[in-house]
């Protein structure tokens, strides 16, 4: 024999009923069906009775549209002419409970007793019509056999007494036999419930009273998920569950199934089936006393519990005192008020308690009467009730004896900025639960999902900032290379937000890089860059990184606030790293601290790896002595072309016309770009530096940098065309070359014009190339040189790419 129970969204439709029937004609032995309400209808029950209760008649209104619900589901059923003779069962049934809800609305008060009725009906209605569309389906009332005690104020099954009256039927079961859940009745003949999920809780009872095979429990999901899927986009389902893991779960907010649910089959070692009424191929999660062992598998599933509040009663005066606990918990049971969760310090100055939030206000009020005394005395100096919180839980019997689960999830919480205000774990080692803001609760779970379940493939959520040059090759690079980083470095950069001076766009499931150009001039709204930053923190979303692709100082002033946030950023924005040494040592803190990254490897040598070496360097305990540079590719470009046919304004004019230059070519030959840069590796490798502290000689003399437009200024510096030509010539016949570049040794440095011979390693420097020579004192006799292409948007996007793919790897 078969257990098969179907809950309210699998009989919440004609459509549905139909698929519940094609399942049990399915079955190839005897079958018991224990039927929930038709979905929303007990709700709806409940909301009429407190209606009544208050005097409000819109309480018909509500039955009227309950009984239109049955009459559509069963006039889609049935022929017009049997449709008839059930509909007459059902007024029959709505007449009873109509006259118990006119009671209540007279009487303006409803007793224990008319509420348990009024919310029975919803089961007995269901049942019936499915045992008549059922062909040879037999109907029983699970009232007249399953039978309550009251104990402490509530309903609990009289087991001894139930299976005695379910056996008298046994041998009246055929091949399928239907019974409402939920219903009972208690010693005094009084109808009677069995509370939330008490229709899983029946369909039980029955499974272990008649020793069936299986407990199969139907329902609108393919099983447990390893989350909430609501939350959670890349939950899947759990194949196989212990007892005690699906019972953590359950409490702990997975609503598959009720945890009373469990007892009376987990006794008989009933194994319980997970099915999907709407996905009847699907195998489901199977519950039974199995303990699955699967390497690299320790979490089985994460739970949660929302609108909840954290009750915390604190004082040294507690300490060693005995019975507090007791008296806590005794002061919370007198209005039958229910501990989720126990979290106590060792030393036995607090008491914190999860609970509902609905009763937390009155929880502190029974506190307060309780230790009265004791706060008078100030042996308890503080009662109070956090609200807006929510417990998370991590399940798995594998969890036992296995060293760092523990480490993995807080480590995993504190990079994402997720302050964790209570712990409780149980000496079995079987769950370990902790208590959140709410509005910390789905990042929370995205992050423990993916560090337990896929810890092997990582999504970055991405803020981009700049549609510009480097803006959108950086979103080429995305588009091009996604496929090969899920599938080679199992990371998925999922673009949440994107802006430029016009525009901007955000979706937390992700823009599609192929046509997030379009899609933000289409469906952007107007930009607003304190909107953005409140949008990327607002979000929350796990592993974000703000993407600065631009050189724009207000951007800049964003960082802080981002990074605060537990948002890293990646920047190509020279501006931060070199504006006061203060604010770049408050940026580098403040990234350490929130355990997330500032990476700006791009603002030195675009994709050259220039910054992480030295800053390697400086980690290992090596010091930095000098450094000599060539910096500005621009400016190097312009040195390589001078020439005989080429003079200084023409070869500027060309930089300008290819873009190697800013579209003001003053901004590269004014130096700042150099000064800036020299600036970052000063203060990377240790220096602490301010611009002022630099040496500057500009490219070209400053009263030509005065000019008051670019115009004038490509006019005026046709002057300085003989004297650099001068100088060429003069340094072909002396076997050297020209380059402007940076130094820093014995904590000084300088900007300016550099003359080198063939022995020097900036000789053969061509085109836009970059350089550096690192002495340090591992490197003193031979620097470390590091050399390459280092301007264009092409290679700094790569190198913005590369840091991207470096806060995955943290």
């Amino acid at each position: 024999m078969k257990v098969l129970k179907f809950g309210g969204t699998s009989v919440g439709s004609s459509d549905s009923i139909k698929q519940v029937k094609s399942i049990i004609d399915s079955q190839s032995e005897q079958v018991v069906v224990v039927v929930s309400a038709v979905g929303g209808v007990t709700d709806e029950f409940i909301n009429a009775a407190n209606l009544a209760k208050i005097g409000d008649n819109f309480c018909f209104d509500i039955l009227s549209d309950v009984k239109e619900k049955h009459y559509t589901i069963i006039s889609d059923l049935f022929t017009l002419e049997i449709a008839q003779g059930i509909k007459y069962k059902v007024d029959q049934l709505f007449d009873e409970v109509s006259t118990i809800i006119k009671g209540v609305y007279m009487l303006k008060e409803i007793t224990r007793k008319s509420e348990a009725i009024i919310t029975s009906f919803g089961e007995r209605l269901s049942s019936f019509i499915v045992a008549e569309y059922i062909s040879g389906a037999t109907l029983f009332e699970s009232q007249k056999y399953i039978i309550t005690n009251e104990v402490y104020g509530k309903d609990s099954v009289d087991y001894d007494l139930t299976a005695e009256n379910l056996n008298t039927i046994k041998d009246k079961l055929g091949d399928v036999s239907v019974f409402p859940g939920f219903v009972a009745t208690n010693k005094n003949k009084e109808l009677t419930t069995l509370g939330r999920g008490g229709s899983d809780y029946t369909a039980s009872i029955l499974a272990a009273t008649y020793d069936a095979s299986v407990l199969e429990i139907w329902t609108d999901v393919n099983g447990f998920m390893t989350a909430d899927p609501r939350i959670i986009s890349r939950a899947y389902c759990i194949d196989q569950l212990s007892y005690s893991e699906a019972m953590e779960l359950s409490h702990f907010g997975a609503k598959v199934i009720y945890p009373p649910t469990i007892l009376p089959v987990f006794k008989k070692k009933i194994p319980i089936r997970i099915k999907n009424t709407f996905n009847p191929e699907a195998v489901g999660t199977l519950i039974n006393d199995e303990k699955e062992i699967i390497k690299d598998k320790k979490i089985k599933g994460i739970s949660s519990i929302s609108d909840v509040s954290l009750l915390t009663v604190q004082g040294i005066g507690m300490i060693g005192v005995t019975g507090i606990s007791m008296r806590l918990f005794k002061s919370l049971a007198k209005d039958d008020i229910n501990v989720i969760l126990i979290s106590q310090a060792s030393s036995e100055n607090s008491i914190s308690v999860v609970i509902e939030s609905s009763i937390a206000n009155r929880a502190v009020e029974l506190l307060q009467e309780e230790f009265a005394a004791e706060v008078a005395l100030n042996q308890i100096n503080n009662i109070s009730v956090e609200k807006d919180m929510s417990v998370i839980a991590i399940v798995g019997e594998n969890m036992k004896h296995t060293t760092g689960i523990s480490a993995k999830l807080f480590n995993s919480m504190g990079r994402n900025g997720i302050n964790i205000f209570a712990i409780a774990q149980g000496a079995s080692e079987l769950n370990i639960s902790f208590v959140v803001k709410e509005k910390d609760l789905k990042k929370g779970l995205n992050v423990a999902h993916e560090a337990f379940f896929l810890s092997h493939y990582t999504v970055l959520n991405l803020f981009l900032v700049g549609t510009g040059t480097v803006g959108n090759m950086l979103i080429e690079k995305l588009k091009n290379q996604s496929e090969t980083l899920l599938k080679e470095n199992k990371l998925k950069i999922r673009i949440a937000g994107i802006t430029n001076s016009r525009k901007m766009l955000f979706d937390k499931q992700g823009i599609d890089a192929k046509s997030i150009t379009s899609e933000l001039m289409e469906r952007g709204e107007e930009a607003n860059l304190d909107v953005f930053k409140q949008r990327v923190i607002e979000y929350n979303l796990a592993n974000s990184v703000m993407v600065d692709c631009t050189a724009n100082q207000i951007i800049s002033e964003l960082y802080y606030d981002v990074l605060n946030a537990n948002v890293s950023v990646v920047t190509a924005n020279k501006i931060a790293s070199s504006s006061e040494y203060s604010l770049y040592q408050k940026l580098k803190a403040t990234a350490l601290s929130k355990g997330v990254k500032f990476l700006f490897e791009t603002n030195v040598g675009a994709g050259l790896p220039i910054i992480a070496p030295l800053r390697d360097l400086v980690m290992s305990g090596d010091k930095i002595l000098k450094l000599e540079a060539v910096l500005s590719g621009t400016l190097n470009y312009i040195v390589n072309t001078l020439s005989e046919d080429k003079p200084l304004s023409a070869v500027i004019q060309e930089a300008k016309d290819k873009g190697f230059s800013e579209p003001d070519p003053r901004i590269d030959l004014s130096g700042t770009d150099v000064v800036r840069k020299i600036l970052i590796l000063a203060r990377e490798a240790g220096y602490a530096m301010e611009q002022s502290d630099i040496k500057v000689t500009p490219f070209v003399p400053q009263e030509y940098m005065d000019a008051p437009s670019l115009d004038v200024f490509m006019k005026e510096v046709v002057k300085l065309n003989d004297s650099f030509e001068e100088q060429r010539k003069r340094l072909v016949s002396e076997g050297k070359r020209l380059r402007y570049g940076a130094k820093l040794e014995d904590g000084k440095a300088e900007v300016g014009f550099i003359e080198v011979d063939q022995a020097h390693p900036f000789y053969d420097l061509e085109g836009s190339n970059n350089i550096i020579l690192i002495n340090s004192e591992h490197y003193k006799e031979h620097p470390m040189q590091i050399k390459g292409y280092g301007a264009g948007a092409d290679v700094t996007a790569a190198g913005v790419f590369a840091d991207i793919i470096k806060v995955a790897n943290k």
